[in-house]
């Protein structure tokens, strides 16, 4: 690669990508991130490269291996250029049929099409698909037409333009009014106004200054920052440098976390390359600015997403947060002024520069501007990633974008915001997704994931089991953050254990009141949601466990019970030899009896009985007649 000198240098390197590359060229771009890795890609990826080989096409056709484009539910993906032809689904059996019929042919392979599950239609191109044509992708829909390893494809796409804008045409200050007046918010949790925090660590005082990247998502079921650093690292290292422009900073960190292997090579070949092309390094495009970045692998901490306990990490300590009565921007990572934004944050900086904060901002809500992705997870139909405009209801995202839910079950809610955020009723769900609106509902933004619940979740297990999470993450310093939890959840499982008392929610609420005004770090003020918001909204849950000591959605184990309906049974005997407790009895081709002193409530019981049959049923402890009764014949 020749080093890039100046602006112009860039614009003649962008020109000849385009011009060498035939638009008519057969391009096979395949879904290469760690979700669609789960589901075989590497080995769809081999089967392309030896049906190519074995054909004698590797002239005419091209094999890229892309990052995640998010409709991660029906990988691998496959997309077929330069028609757009959208597979899914793809097995490394289906490799040769798709390049003899559609590459060769000009063919549909139409079972690997997406196929409209209320119509029946088949749809074609990504834009025919329900699942994408409701979003608003500016982030991620470029992601399956990128090698993350070759920056020369997101040069091509106009990447590296707004850099080259801001270095040339634009004042450190006026690119911090840019962002200030895009109304753009942190979208690492906190909210907080981006350009207020660029323009409090440009006129801090203090040298060197540092830009860091936050790249450790900790959330369970959140995973938009990885797909963002799989896929198209270079957006995020853009967005970096324009940062470290503004704020007057020389050295930068991509912090990531240890679980994010992908993205931690795929940073590391944006980074080779962007110093080989003058992109990195001293006087980036001959404008006089130096800068370089490092990337800093996490130890694998929830709490070091926390912006005080990661620098902690980045300075080798323990990853623990510090009181925060002095602002990382003024005092941060080894008690210099220290720019922190999250990767979705970094990406979101070259399209406001090369798009204008006026466009930026007539997108979203007031208060909240912009796009938001996040990941749609649990029980829905279309899981993945979805990018939405700021202010599109969790009825549209559930519905529209998510198909609905599996199995015609009836909606409960939505969890937002992470293990930290709060539990949504359905009642709400025609609430806007924004900051504020998700605050005033007890849940909040967080990173951005979204956990879908149906009638067979039970709320109070799933506030215990967000408790459990946060307690064994909570790194320990403060007190009110460490025993609350502990207390917490003490509290919480015997309350799912059938050991409830009146007294609990109260003493739940004074717990949570204490870790709100006295926690260290974000993550003791915010732990508490899940709990007090599930108390607001679900109190007859609660009420049903404590109480009548039953769970309405039969999900606590030690609140349930399973029986063999004798008028059902057909004696296939599957319920006896799968049942690990040797707990039903009953003679060949006989009626099976379950003998509850034994019984574990393992379910297994439930999960072999035939479907077309489905004599075994669960039901709550807590009921007036036993399972024991149900087991002899009698009715209820």
């Amino acid at each position: 690669m020749a080093r890039l000198t100046s602006i112009q240098d860039l614009e003649i390197l962008r020109d000849e990508i385009i011009c060498t590359r035939d638009p008519k060229k057969k391009i096979v771009a395949i879904c290469a991130g760690t979700g669609c890795q789960g589901l075989g890609a590497g080995k769809v990826v081999s089967a392309f490269k030896r049906e190519v080989l074995k054909k004698g096409l590797e002239k005419e056709i091209s094999i890229k291996e892309t990052g995640c484009p998010g409709f991660c539910e029906k990988g691998t993906l496959v997309v077929v250029y330069p028609q757009g032809i959208y597979y899914m689904g793809v097995q490394p059996d289906d490799v040769q049929e798709i390049v003899e019929e559609t590459i060769l042919k000009g063919e549909l392979v139409e079972r690997l099409l997406y196929t409209d599950p209320a119509t029946g239609q088949k749809a074609i191109l990504e834009d025919d698909i329900p699942f994408y044509n409701h979003q608003m992708r500016f982030l991620i829909k470029t992601n399956i037409k990128i090698d993350p390893r070759n920056i020369y494809d997101y040069i091509a796409l106009g990447g590296y333009a707004a850099l080259a804008r801001a270095l040339s045409q634009m004042t450190s200050q006026e690119v911090i009014d840019e962002i200030k007046k895009s109304g753009l918010r942190g979208r690492g949790g906190g909210g907080f106004p981006t350009g207020k925090k660029w323009e409090s660590t440009a006129k801090a005082s203090g040298d060197p200054k540092y830009v860091i990247v936050n790249c450790d998502e900790g959330d369970p079921g959140a995973f938009m920052d990885r797909a963002l650093m799989e896929g198209n690292p270079h957006s995020v290292l853009e967005g970096l440098i324009i940062g470290a422009y503004a704020v007057g900073a020389h050295s930068g960190y991509i912090y990531v976390r240890m679980e994010y292997p992908l993205a931690v090579e795929n940073a590391k070949f944006a980074l080779h390359q962007a110093r080989e092309l003058g992109l990195l390094g001293e006087n980036i495009l001959g404008s006089g600015f130096d800068f370089d970045v490092a990337v800093h692998r996490g130890a694998g901490a929830f709490v070091s997403g926390e912006s005080t306990a990661l620098m902690n990490a980045l300075e080798g300590k323990v990853g623990e947060p510090r009181p925060k009565y002095v602002h990382t921007s003024e005092c941060g990572v080894w008690n210099r002024p220290s720019l922190l934004n999250n990767v979705e944050t970094w990406a979101n900086i070259p399209l406001i520069i090369n798009r204008g904060a006026e466009w930026f901002s007539s997108i979203g809500t007031e208060r909240s501007k912009g796009t938001k992705i996040f990941s749609l997870v649990g029980k829905v139909n279309n899981t993945g990633l979805v990018e939405v405009p700021m202010g599109m209801s969790l009825a549209d995202i559930v519905y529209k974008i998510g198909g609905g839910i599996p199995g015609e079950k009836k909606l409960k809610g939505v969890q937002t915001g992470g293990p930290s955020g709060g539990i949504i009723p359905a009642r709400h769900l025609q609430t806007p997704v924004d900051f504020d609106e998700l605050t005033s509902l007890g849940s909040m933004m967080g990173s951005g994931s979204i956990i879908v619940i149906d009638e067979d979740t039970c709320v109070v297990d799933l506030a215990r089991y967000f408790v459990d999470f946060l307690c064994d993450e909570s790194c320990g310093k403060c007190l009110p953050c460490r025993e609350g939890l502990k207390q917490m959840r003490e509290i919480l499982d015997g309350i799912v254990s059938g050991k409830g008392h009146e007294g609990d929610l109260r003493i739940l609420k004074e717990i949570a009141e204490l870790m709100k005004n006295a926690s260290l770090c974000a993550l003791g003020r915010t732990a508490v949601n899940p709990v007090l918001s599930t108390i607001a909204h679900f109190p007859d849950e609660y009420a049903a466990h404590i109480i009548e000591k039953r769970c309405p959605s039969l999900a606590c184990k030690a609140l349930v019970s399973y029986f063999i309906e004798p008028e059902i049974c057909i004696g296939c005997g599957l319920c006896q030899k799968n049942c690990p407790q040797g707990a039903i009895e009953g003679e060949e081709d006989s009626i099976s009896v379950i003998d509850q002193s034994r019984c574990t409530r393992c379910g297994i019981c439930l999960e072999v009985c035939p479907p077309k049959v489905r004599a075994v049923k669960k039901v709550s402890r807590g009921l007036s007649h036993s399972a024991e009764r149900l087991n002899r014949g009698e009715k209820a």
